[in-house]
């Protein structure tokens, strides 16, 4: 009988050839595919439990028991509360989600827990309930109330002649003195009338003043509000009114840029200029021959761009501003045409000197006399400086100042009068030239008035 090789291998010998191809496994290898079977029983799934906006994550449990028990030290809801479980279909066993039709499976035992756990790697638990927010805190309980307290009066009777009383202040039927009936604190700093009235028998301290919200002002800083007020007005320094007009020979477009200096600031223009950092302000303008300038900005057509500066209050002293040694003076019904003969000796037009007096009228008027000057460009452009992108151009920038003085400072400007202004050389101060009325050149024209107070 012949035997074949594939058939059975039991008549060979066993040290043949076909011994050599027998399996052995290593018990390294073995113990290597044990550690990895362990460690797949052993991966840990995630919960993910929901309530409400809040989540939190978990080790999914074995059993329901633990979940409820995970779930409930979570969200601690009151004994009485409804408290339940449901998992989103998405999120349940395949099994588990062909057998329901709804969006949740709720869990109500141990066998829907673990058909809705079952092959799943995570799970994801809402909690349903109708716990109520926990109940605040009850409100601290008021403080015992203040029947009697010390009070010390330091007061002056005569100018130097101060005395102290110190007194105990003691409330009628137990009544609280450190709250009014709806609870408001009274305490603080206050500021009235104390009247101490002793006639006959009868001894009464009476006191009527209001709480001072600022307890750092001491009582010598008080005022009327009124008073306080106008002090505040009146500190406050008023504003330079500025008039720039530009005399074109032809249409053009230009940039009129104005650099402030940082002693003073911009509190007003019209139309509106751009504010371009580092204190200037820009105006992009289309200028017509007859003196009209368009403002593309605002869309706006005017004849004149108008502004105004005020300074730091600091540097604004009047008596160095105007003096007898750089300004005239003279009273009130003489200044007025006398600075009409000026402003023609200036170059200005009838219309624009009339207008000129009429939009200050009421500044002037005011004062019974009136010291004035006018600043050199020199000085103009130290605190309010104009470029204009339009080359040759020909600057008139005339800057008046003017104060009110009394009849006694009048007498101070005995030497510069009516009479020696008349006689000034104002074209001289203000670099007037002839090319200021040169229709043929780039002219830019700047009227200025400030009241210093």
């Amino acid at each position: 009988m012949l035997l074949s090789p594939a058939s059975t291998s039991a008549s060979l010998p066993s040290q043949s050839f076909w011994g050599k191809f027998k399996g052995k496994k290593s018990d390294k290898e073995s113990e290597y595919r044990d550690k990895q079977s362990q460690m797949a029983l052993a991966r840990q799934r995630l919960l993910t439990l929901a309530y409400g906006d809040m989540e939190t994550v978990r080790m999914l449990p074995q059993s329901f028991t633990e979940l409820e028990a995970v779930a409930r030290d979570w969200a601690k809801p009151p004994p009485d509360a409804v408290f339940c479980l449901r998992v989103p279909t998405e999120f349940a066993s395949l099994h588990a989600s062909r057998l329901v039709s709804g969006p949740y499976i709720y869990l109500t035992g141990e066998d829907s827990y673990q058909i809705a756990i079952m092959g799943v790697q995570g799970l994801r638990v809402e909690i349903v309930s109708d716990a109520p927010p926990p109940p605040d805190e009850p409100p601290t309980p008021p403080p015992p109330p203040v029947t009697e307290m010390p009070a010390t009066f330091n007061l002056e009777l005569f100018p130097g002649q101060q005395i102290a009383l110190e007194t105990t202040v003691a409330s009628a039927d137990d009544v609280d003195m450190a709250r009014m009936e709806d609870g408001t604190v009274v305490d603080g700093m206050f500021w009235g009338k104390l009247s101490i009235v002793h006639s006959d028998n009868a001894h009464t301290v009476d006191f009527t003043g209001t709480r001072m919200n600022n307890p750092d002002i001491t009582p010598e800083f008080m005022f009327d509000a009124k008073v306080m007020s106008k002090l505040a007005s009146v500190s406050r320094p008023s504003p330079a009114k500025c008039h720039l007009a530009i005399l074109a020979p032809a249409q053009q477009y230009c940039d009129v840029i104005l650099t402030v200096n940082p002693l003073w600031n911009l509190s007003m223009t019209w139309p509106p200029a751009e504010n371009v950092g580092d204190h200037k302000h820009k105006y992009f303008l289309r200028v017509h021959p007859g003196g009209a300038l368009e403002h593309f900005e605002s869309e706006m057509v005017v004849t004149s761009l108008y502004y105004e500066a005020v300074p730091d209050p600091a540097m604004v002293d009047p008596n160095d501003f105007i003096a007898p040694r750089n300004g005239f003076a003279m009273p009130f019904r003489d200044f007025v045409s006398h600075l009409m003969i000026v402003l023609d000796q200036l170059g200005m037009s009838l219309h624009a000197r009339t207008s000129f007096i009429n939009n200050n009228l009421h500044a002037f008027s005011p004062h019974r006399n009136i010291a004035y000057r006018f600043l050199s460009p020199t000085k103009i452009a130290n605190a309010i400086d104009i470029s204009v992108t339009a080359d040759p151009c020909v600057f008139t920038r005339l800057f008046l100042i003017f104060r009110g003085i009394s009849d006694d400072d009048l007498g101070l400007f005995a030497g510069a009068g009516e009479k020696e202004a008349n006689s000034h050389n104002w074209r001289e101060i203000v670099g007037w030239t002839e090319n200021s009325k040169d229709a043929s050149m780039f002219r830019v024209l700047e009227t200025s008035v400030w009241e210093i107070t």
